[in-house]
């Protein structure tokens, strides 16, 4: 059914930019939900860093985001962001925040709807503050991530512009780690698969935990065999997918979506991924990559790899995790919530 194209705020966070440069996970959907409501027709203002780049209204009160600019104070401007859009919330039929828990204190404040899609739970510390606004409108980015009690709409997956991430038609030698350098995301792992296997692995990403890095990725880097390229954009991501062999992301927490894994799948690159969380919900075991729950495993894995086609990689993103499919999932939610609001206000 078609639904009136109508004004929607999208709040984006202010760590990084609007797209980001390098890494910027809730950024970049952030960014792709913006691009796809406008091709769609929508009337969306984004309200993000002063540098970021959208072909929406752009609104900002923070220059740069405050992980790109060490003078600024991030809760200052997280909170002059984040109040700015709730103060013109009167000219939007909607808002649509990508900010956690912050911006939910602001929603009873203001008569206009607000749909929060949660990117993961940050700390069980936050919790409070969703159980007291459990009553809102909520979009989980997995089935997998979602806690009890919450007014769940729907999930709606992430989704990647896939013109980004041309197929690699042709398999690469190496095996490359793309992600933060944090234990969560199991670099020591692949280092580990890479060693046992004596595949090259090349890592690229930020350095979130210097400590880990210093004792657990550092003394196995040998600038030939194991090689950390640090943080890469979309260009460098394609250099290292057109390289690959398959992906390793072997994650020793739940994933809670995992843009990485739609990215490599999307230029063709099968993935191995740990059994944990939306891994999979992501990847389909034995067709676009594999599921493994040791190291062991994923090694074995690795024998398997002729069996995955880059194609159907590649189809399976466009089916399940494309900007169009995301877009149209929040379009079914929109439609939703004018529906439910036009209902409580009758």
């Amino acid at each position: 059914m078609a639904i009136p194209k109508k004004r929607v705020a999208i709040l984006s966070p202010v760590a990084w930019r609007t797209p980001p440069r390098h890494y910027g996970a809730w950024e970049t959907v952030a960014s792709n939900i913006t691009e796809g409501l406008v091709a769609r027709g929508w009337d969306v203002t984004l309200f993000a860093t002063a540098d970021s780049v959208t072909r929406a209204r752009l609104y900002a009160v923070v220059d740069k985001g405050y992980e790109e600019d060490s003078t600024v104070d991030p809760k200052v401007a997280e909170y002059r962001h984040i109040s700015e859009v709730f103060e013109r919330a009167a000219e939007f039929d909607l808002i649509h925040s990508h900010y956690d828990f912050m911006a939910l204190t602001y929603t009873r404040l203001v008569s206009t709807p607000v749909l929060t899609t949660i990117h993961g739970f940050s700390s069980p510390k936050i919790m409070p503050v969703y159980q007291k606004y459990r009553d809102g409108y909520f979009v989980s980015v997995s089935d997998c991530d979602r806690v009890p009690g919450l007014n769940y709409l729907a999930t709606v997956y992430n989704g990647i512009d896939l013109s980004l991430y041309p197929l690699q038609h042709s398999r690469g030698d190496d095996l490359i780690f793309l992600g933060r350098i944090h234990p969560d995301k199991g670099v020591h792992l692949a280092i580990a698969v890479a060693r046992l296997s004596g595949l090259p692995l090349l890592i690229a990403g930020i350095i979130q935990d210097k400590e880990y890095f210093r004792k657990q990725v550092e003394p196995y880097l040998d600038d030939r065999e194991i090689r950390y390229v640090g943080p890469v954009d979309v260009q460098g991501k394609n250099e290292l997918f057109a390289r690959a062999r398959a992906l390793l992301h072997l994650n020793t927490v739940p994933e809670r979506f995992g843009l990485v894994l739609a990215e490599a799948n999307a230029a063709g690159v099968p993935v191995i991924a740990m059994n944990l969380g939306s891994c999979g919900e992501v990847i389909k075991d034995g067709l676009t990559g594999f599921l493994v729950t040791t190291v062991n495993e994923a090694v074995q894995a690795l024998h398997r790899l002729p069996e995955i086609d880059r194609t159907t990689c590649r189809e399976h993103v466009q089916q399940y995790f494309s900007v169009e499919s995301m877009v149209a999932g929040y379009e079914r939610v929109y439609e939703t919530i004018f529906a439910l609001e036009a209902q409580r206000r009758s």
